[in-house]
């Protein structure tokens, strides 16, 4: 028997909606992304030289930089989504980006300027993080929207392709930038970053609000006055729904903890590693990581392709699993193996296995009220970037000092368990709507 709410295809609409927002993410992803990989190479024209360790702890900053403040944004960026629509919040966020990409293409360097340099670079960080947060989530939000399982989970796991591939862009161009062969400037990578952006904002303007936000804010409007609405908030009903919202959001902040230690460590604290002990330079650093992010690229789309086939729950499983055996042999195998290829190795399985819950998003969004769904979601995906990115950045430099390569450890344990027990959460809550297969 066929299940009339499955949906195998996509319209000639959808496939619209998917090319524009697989574009903007791409072009999005590669204006945030930028910075964070050229950052080996950048910290030491905006910030002050220094000692090592110091300067660990400056590249720390300068990465925090980019998710300190997107608990704001996803506040600012939730209401305008919620309220407005998903449409309105991805525009803007890419002409903030483009902006951000501008700044930083003109801004005079330390030498030039001294530590106004360093703030100035800071802030066009921490725009592109609050901008990227938006983007993401709204291009995320619109595609589980739009469509019906199972062709919605690889599609909306395409934006997590595309983000990669944005992010693997950037390394391409920040590689090339950096070439001393090719002699292009680094100034060059972020004006092409403002093209893209610009290209990205333009696309974007011919998106159809998403049906299903439409038609709810549309029924609340046209049947609710002011008094309705305070009265509705008081019902049990409402309370309820509110409550289960609060801790499906706490639960998917848990959820999102995952990424941002194995990001964090597979390309900027290895980055550093490969420095220090391995005497790269930062174009060798950069061709390198260029070539762990080709492997996440391709792992990306395999994942995207079979959750059309296979449960996705069952894939972040399967997933979680081989994750945590690499992470516990990790550090034995960089301490017994002095050799960059065991951290290449490290740097690609923390990224294919990564603690995050791709392909499965869509199923976390479901779970979420419709008018309350981008706030939330944004919430939690940008305080979970926040506080990880911190505690992750700042945490590996000093556990590292104290622990060696074993410090990884101290962050990931608790991540895991937090990680295991949400995902046992978005499992009920699927048993329980009938839909688990």
């Amino acid at each position: 028997m066929v299940n009339k709410s499955e949906q195998k295809s996509l319209t000639r609409e959808q496939k619209e909606a998917v090319g524009l927002l697989s574009i903007g993410t791409f072009l999005e992803y590669f204006d945030l992304m930028l910075y964070v990989h050229m950052a080996v190479l950048l910290n030491e024209l905006f910030f002050p030289k220094t000692d090592p360790f110091t300067a660990s702890l400056l590249a720390a900053f300068g990465f925090c930089s980019t998710y300190l403040l997107r608990p704001f944004g996803a506040l600012i960026f939730g209401y305008i989504g919620d309220n407005i629509g998903r449409k309105a919040t991805v525009i803007i966020t890419t002409i903030l980006m483009a902006f951000s990409c501008f700044v930083m293409a003109i801004l005079p360097t330390y030498a030039q300027i001294g530590i106004t340099a360093s703030w100035l670079v800071t802030i066009c960080r921490i725009v592109q993080g609050m901008s990227s947060m938006g983007e993401f989530i709204g291009a995320q939000l619109y595609l589980t929207e739009i469509t019906k399982p199972p062709i919605q989970y690889p599609v909306v796991s395409l934006t997590s392709v595309f983000s990669v591939l944005g992010g693997t862009a950037a390394l391409a161009v920040s590689s090339l930038a950096t070439n001393s062969y090719i002699g292009l400037n680094w100034r060059t990578a972020f004006w092409f970053g403002v093209v893209v952006a610009l290209i990205g904002t333009v696309a974007r303007t011919t998106l159809k609000e998403t049906p299903e936000f439409a038609n709810a804010q549309k029924r609340v409007t046209g049947v609710l006055n002011e008094v309705q609405k305070k009265e509705l908030r008081n019902n049990p009903i409402w309370v309820q729904e509110s409550k289960n919202d609060r801790k499906t959001l706490f639960l998917l902040f848990t959820l999102d903890c995952g990424w941002p230690v194995c990001f964090y460590f597979s390309y900027i604290f290895c980055g550093d590693i490969l420095k220090r002990e391995y005497g790269f330079s930062a174009s060798e650093v950069l061709h390198q990581n260029f070539m762990v992010s080709m492997i996440q690229f391709i792992g990306t789309i395999i994942l995207s392709f079979i959750s059309y086939k296979i449960y996705p729950p069952k894939i972040v499983k399967v997933k979680l699993g081989i994750f945590i055996m690499i992470a516990l042999i990790s550090p034995f195998l960089m301490n017994v193996f002095h050799s960059s290829y065991i951290i290449f190795f490290i740097q690609c399985s923390f990224l294919l296995f990564a603690c995050d819950y791709t392909p499965a998003m869509p199923i976390t969004y479901k779970h979420i009220s419709i008018l309350r769904r981008f706030t939330y979601s944004s919430l939690a995906y940008a305080i979970s970037r926040s506080f990880m990115s911190i505690i992750t950045s700042f945490g590996l430099v000093y556990l590292f000092e104290y622990c060696g390569y074993f410090g990884i450890l101290v962050v990931l344990l608790p991540v895991v368990t937090v990680y295991i027990i949400s995902i046992n959460h978005f499992d009920k809550l699927e048993k329980e709507a009938g839909n688990y297969h």
